[in-house]
């Protein structure tokens, strides 16, 4: 279909990477455990939209020029570095709650808009992202498919609903548990503690990363 091949591996093959967890699943985990399966879902949203401006991106032949561009590729990787050293940091120095309601309700403040937008980010600003589609995606469409654009937009939003489906689960189990969570102050400050760290680790990762 529009000049693609080997569909049913297509979508194997990206429901394994999407179980490969990233900076992307960590912050709808977050989300979904300080705010409940809204916020979750809406942060999922908006990474399933940063996947598929990538997507569009690499369609149009933006991908093509960070793979090429040293500097463009440059960038957007410091770019995305700081945001993620941000997130991580934010984290790490934020208010200590007295208890674990007021911590909740401190991440409360977050408005949905807001969780949408850090979604997207989290995941536009990450270069390799681009340039895993532009190596990941072509596989599978033929080389003498009549309109490539198409053909990669279409794998593309196959692998975007079946993340969507992976992140939307993320967010319903980690709702779910967060009940555990405020009932557990030491634990909940750990785990906002550690998914500082992660962001960390995650922004110091790809600054050193060729």
């Amino acid at each position: 279909m529009f000049g693609t091949h080997d569909l049913l591996f297509f979508i194997f093959s990206g429901w394994l990477l999407n179980l490969i967890p990233g900076a992307d699943s960590l912050y709808i985990i977050g989300r979904g455990a300080s705010q409940g399966l809204r916020a979750g879902s809406i942060a999922a949203f908006g990474i399933g939209t940063g996947i598929f401006m990538h997507i569009m991106a690499a369609a149009l032949g933006l991908s093509a020029i960070l793979a090429t561009s040293a500097a463009a590729f440059t960038i957007l990787k410091l770019l995305g570095v700081a945001y993620l050293m941000y997130m991580g940091i934010s984290m790490l120095l934020g208010s200590k709650a007295t208890n674990e309601t007021q911590m909740i309700e401190i991440e409360k403040n977050v408005s949905l808009r807001k969780v949408y937008t850090q979604g997207i980010l989290t995941n536009i600003l990450n270069p390799k992202i681009a340039l895993f589609f532009l190596a990941f995606v072509p596989q599978f469409i033929n080389a003498d498919a009549p309109n490539k654009a198409l053909a990669f937009i279409f794998l593309g939003s196959i692998f975007t609903i079946n993340g969507m489906i992976w992140c939307n689960f993320l967010a319903w189990a980690s709702a779910k548990s967060s009940n555990l969570l405020k009932k557990n102050k030491i634990l909940t400050r750990y785990l906002q503690k550690s998914a500082g760290l992660l962001f960390i680790y995650f922004g110091l990762k790809m600054a050193f990363e060729d």
